[in-house]
């Protein structure tokens, strides 16, 4: 596992290199003080792992987006102070995998890279109790649904999915566009092939990080909910 450590706090960056360096399965292969120095460690030696309190001075959660954009193989661990429910879903809906809190017991921090780097996703009690609280299961949202091939989707299968993603039944999106509840069928089953997701949620994940729906809308949905 090739990890990054990315804060803009020095004694955070001394203090995680610590309680890692001792990990025989973990290899830190750099140091980041802000979203620069960050893409350029990724981009010159190939981390696979991002340990990143992306709150901290120097970076910001877009960073998140942008990396895997190109590198989309490296897997963001969030480690931040505590945050609204709102900040955690934007976080995961931009690629964060795992997430825990800078008070979490050393195991906790420990067990969430070592389950990351072997393709599984960590959350720190505190952290899953908030986003639940927010009414989102952290298994509707399909972290690997998403691959570095282009999707393509017809204009038609695009305007399907911000349909789909606004909340709207198949009858509702085949009444809005003049169409048959079987073609509007079909148009999603092939939506989804296209983009490898198995669910609704797969669909509406794509349309955020896509930016074709904010991610906001169904947050505040789902706090009025």
């Amino acid at each position: 596992m090739k990890l990054v450590l990315a804060d803009g706090n020095d004694l955070i960056r001394v203090g995680l290199r610590t309680i890692l360096s001792t990990e025989k399965d973990v290899e830190i292969i750099g140091e980041a003080k802000n979203n620069k120095e960050l893409k350029q460690i990724i981009k010159n030696f190939g981390a696979t792992l991002v340990l990143i309190d992306y709150t901290s001075e120097g970076f910001d959660i877009d960073i998140i987006h942008k990396i895997l954009a190109v590198e989309c193989n490296v897997k963001f661990i969030a480690i931040t102070p505590e945050q609204s429910a709102q900040t955690l879903v934007d976080a995961l809906r931009s690629g964060v995998v795992s997430y825990v809190k800078k008070d979490c017991d050393l195991g906790e921090i420990i067990n969430a890279v070592k389950e990351t780097g072997r393709g599984n996703k960590f959350f720190c009690g505190q952290i899953l109790e908030t986003i639940q609280r927010a009414s989102i299961d952290v298994n509707d949202i399909d972290f690997e649904s998403f691959s570095c091939e282009a999707v393509v989707l017809s204009e038609r299968e695009i305007g399907i999915v911000v349909l789909i993603a606004e909340g709207m039944t198949n009858q509702q999106i085949a009444d809005q566009l003049f169409l048959s509840n079987h073609t509007i069928n079909t148009h999603r089953k092939n939506i989804m092939a296209k983009l490898g997701v198995k669910n609704t949620a797969g669909i509406v994940m794509y349309a955020v990080k896509t930016n074709l729906v904010s991610p906001n809308k169904f947050l505040f949905a789902s706090e009025q909910g």
